[in-house]
């Protein structure tokens, strides 16, 4: 089965002109890596992640790989993810199945959806590229969105990256389950707003929706096991 991993770093002092330096001069070396299907590298957001101010310390990785095998050897092995873990103070990778997926990135489907629709937990990835004309209302429509979003009990984990600042932006969430995530996605004013308003205005030239199973969770993040830190946040709501 398809596994698409999602690896997080995060950097301190001379570490982080380190990291954004890679953000051009890994592009090469992730494209000759073996087997890899689709890569995409991001900055992310400042707060919760869903913002325009860029958090200097903090990248993520997205590859895509045949099997969950050929994912674990490569990011094991490959000397662009041994730069990353020695420059890095904090490093954890989250492996993920396919399980649905609609739209386009880059002119390209990236994942094969296959498996249970609704897996327990449920991660979530939204990624678009915005005209520059929507550029005013979709960040005004964020603050609103942040703050609710702040008090999910369902929500495990969140990260908001980014492509292209500005234009090119990612999400990924990971909830309780499906009805966890579908009932914040109608539920919250501010979100159902935003959705109309997209909708309506045409903000998007490109979507991509995609939900995922999760198969695995490796590394420290935040100062914890990631794998422990989404055991006790899922076990806390059973």
């Amino acid at each position: 089965m398809q596994t698409v991993a999602l690896s997080l770093y995060r950097f301190s002092g001379l570490g982080k002109a380190w990291a954004f330096g890679q953000m051009g001069l890994a592009r090469r070396a992730l494209a000759r890596l073996p087997d890899l299907e689709f890569h995409k590298m991001f900055g992310t957001g400042t707060g919760e992640g869903f913002t325009p101010v860029p958090n200097l310390a903090v990248y993520a990785l997205m590859t895509v790989w045949p099997d969950a095998a050929i994912a674990r050897t490569r990011l094991a092995e490959a000397s662009v993810f041994a730069r990353y873990r020695r420059h890095a103070e904090e490093t954890a990778t989250l492996l993920l199945s396919p399980v649905s997926t609609r739209g386009a990135w880059d002119g390209k489907v990236p994942f094969r959806a296959e498996g249970d629709k609704r897996p327990s937990p449920i991660a979530v990835l939204t990624r678009a590229t915005l005209h520059k004309r929507a550029l005013s209302g979709f960040w005004s429509n964020v603050p609103g969105i942040e703050g609710t979003i702040r008090e999910e009990e369902h929500l495990l984990m969140k990260v908001g990256m980014g492509e292209v600042p500005w234009l090119q932006q990612v999400t990924f969430s990971i909830w309780q389950d499906d009805r966890a995530m579908q009932e914040f996605a109608y539920r919250s004013p501010h979100h159902r707003e935003a959705i109309r308003r997209v909708r309506e205005g045409g903000w998007f030239r490109e979507e991509l929706y995609a939900r995922f199973a999760v198969a695995g969770a490796e590394g420290i993040w935040q100062g914890r096991p990631l794998a422990t830190s989404l055991q006790s946040a899922a076990s806390a709501l059973a």
